[in-house]
């Protein structure tokens, strides 16, 4: 692209060759990818901007610390649960100190264990901290995903996570196409009213579906109408599939809000 050539990037995953084919080679393949493009038929997939691919792939790795420090503070809590019947929450986790610890009088090796996965959750929250202070100083929210924080459980990172994941949000020709990208719709297969076997499950951006579950988290604890349709799922299925409903109900008003511009009802969204 940068020498002036027009790039097609073939989805590969939507291409499929006659399977009665004896011979297959890079020059066979070539032909037949000439051949599709030129009858209009090939299936390309979308080529992301390269002057924001950089920010977008520091999103991901504080998307990655985040992980990393909820698997330590899992781990802490699973530690003082063992040993000491104790329960805490992760607030509580991230205010222990050294000092804390020797209070709790646990054996000699256990306490080595919980300083290693402090010290570590330390050392992650710090690097979390700085790649949000980078990210809040280089992404200036386009006026179409700035609008994204007025729906409950986006902040300021979220809405950048989902405008770098998202890229523009007229590559999606309706709602639905975007939520499945975003990893929220089912991937079953029905004949006659009976599930005959999965799609690809992991289709999709899976950025994109952690930032939409992290919203909904988000908006459980600040939206009633968000809580009683969480509520109401729950009661039905799992916790997980309720959660992950709420999520796809915030990614279709997401996809609305970016498109139309405007921000979010909770009327149309919740009914």
């Amino acid at each position: 692209m940068a020498a002036g050539f027009a790039v097609h990037l073939a989805n590969t995953a939507a291409i499929k060759q006659y399977e009665g084919l004896k011979y297959s080679g890079d020059a066979h393949d070539a032909v037949f990818l000439a051949h599709i493009f030129r009858l209009g038929l090939l299936p390309e997939g979308y080529i992301y901007p390269s002057h924001e691919r950089a920010l977008r792939d520091l999103a991901r790795k504080r998307m990655q610390l985040v992980q990393q420090r909820t698997l330590n503070i899992l781990s802490i809590e699973s530690l003082l649960a063992r040993q000491l019947n104790l329960r805490i929450n992760g607030e509580h986790v991230q205010r222990l100190d050294d000092t804390a610890v020797r209070v709790l009088a646990l054996p000699p090796h256990v306490e080595r264990a919980l300083m290693a996965n402090l010290a570590v959750l330390h050392t992650l929250c710090a690097e979390i901290e700085a790649l949000e202070i980078i990210l809040h100083k280089e992404v200036k929210l386009r006026p179409q995903f700035d609008i994204l924080k007025s729906a409950p459980g986006i902040g300021n990172i979220l809405a950048a996570t989902i405008m770098l994941e998202t890229g523009t949000i007229a590559r999606f020709a309706s709602v639905g196409h975007f939520s499945s990208y975003c990893r929220c719709v089912d991937s079953k297969r029905i004949s006659n009213g009976k599930k005959k076997g999965k799609g690809n499950a992991r289709n999709g951006n899976r950025y994109l579906a952690w930032a939409f579950v992290e919203a909904a988290a988000g908006a459980l604890r600040c939206c009633p109408q968000a809580r009683r349709f969480y509520d109401r799922k729950k009661s039905k299925r799992l916790p997980v599939v309720a959660m992950k409903a709420l999520a796809h109900k915030l990614a279709r008003a997401s996809y609305y809000m970016m498109r139309d511009g405007k921000p979010f009802d909770l009327n149309r969204c919740f009914g």
